[in-house]
């Protein structure tokens, strides 16, 4: 058996950045945080944190304290469950979503489930099924149906996606037609170097693999507030930018053709009983916002 008290003083650690801190959320000495998380990296013969600045997680590290948070959970849902007084400390869940669906969607659901604190790990879709792999995550917000091994997929919808600008970066770029030599030289706003949704879209479009000069600006708010400024044009959530089109402010490249992502919500196996609350908030937020699910 693990020592509780040595894997809160990892969990907190890693939480917080640093040694201090942590101790000053579990109102200890910093001292005795050191202590517990040598005895623990002494029991099981790894180093489990990385010291610096901030304190980070080994691969050891974080699947221990994924262990750690799994346990608080199962622990907070059996004490719902037989009507025991709560403990103080909520349990934290950490879920992988992408930052258009944080931004669209995904925030309701969480308020909805008000007694979790959540950590999020915002991560591209393509990707943030990774964190679940590695074990880092307890559910992810992905656009991989194939469940991750040890967990479930549920469909939630498809996020559409509208290539957009201001009339005037149109008139100025695109005079001529959304052609694959003006895309070419159009400036797009890309979230990050992972970010294949402008590509894909232009490849749709053109039937052409282009590579357009971009602004990187890793915000889906600030993707819409630089298209409607004009910076560039982008791949922007249609429910984001409802607004701007009805208003003008905001224009399709090409009317008619909509990038439709599909999500899915993968969650552990392990605590999907106790994060059921959760998983029918989030399915049910889904569904209030996103197109219907891709048929299977």
């Amino acid at each position: 058996m693990l020592e509780p008290a040595q894997l809160q003083a990892l969990a907190a650690i890693l939480r917080t950045g640093s040694f201090d801190a942590a101790a000053a959320a579990l109102h200890v000495t910093p001292s005795a945080i050191s202590q517990r998380l040598k005895a623990l990296e002494e029991r099981l013969g790894t180093v489990l944190v990385s010291r610096g600045q901030p304190a980070r997680a080994t691969t050891a590290g974080a699947r221990l304290a994924r262990h750690f948070e799994d346990v608080q959970l199962l622990e907070h849902a059996l004490a719902t469950d037989l009507g025991a007084e709560l403990a103080a400390e909520r349990p934290t869940v950490r879920i992988a979503v992408n930052a258009d669906s944080l931004a669209t969607w995904v925030l309701p659901a969480l308020a909805a489930v008000p007694d979790l604190l959540y950590e999020l790990v915002i991560d591209d879709q393509d990707h943030s099924a990774n964190w679940l792999r590695r074990g880092e995550v307890q559910a992810a917000v992905t656009a991989h149906d194939a469940p991750v091994a040890g967990c479930d997929s549920h469909p939630l919808g498809q996020l559409r996606c509208i290539a957009s600008a201001s009339p005037a970066f149109i008139a100025r770029w695109f005079a001529d037609g959304v052609t694959a030599e003006a895309l070419g030289r159009a400036p797009a706003l890309t979230f990050n170097e992972k970010d294949r949704l402008p590509t894909l879209w232009a490849l749709r479009v053109t039937g052409r693999r282009i590579a357009p000069p971009s602004h990187y600006l890793a915000s889906s708010r600030g993707h819409v507030d630089a298209a409607r400024l004009g910076l560039g044009w982008g791949m922007n959530p249609e429910p984001l930018i409802r607004r701007d089109l009805a208003a003008g402010e905001l224009a399709a490249l090409v009317p008619d053709a909509p990038l439709d992502i599909a999500l899915y919500w993968q969650v552990g196996r392990l605590t999907g009983a106790a994060m059921a609350p959760l998983t029918r908030a989030i399915r049910a937020q889904a569904a209030s916002v996103l197109l219907p699910p891709v048929p299977a």
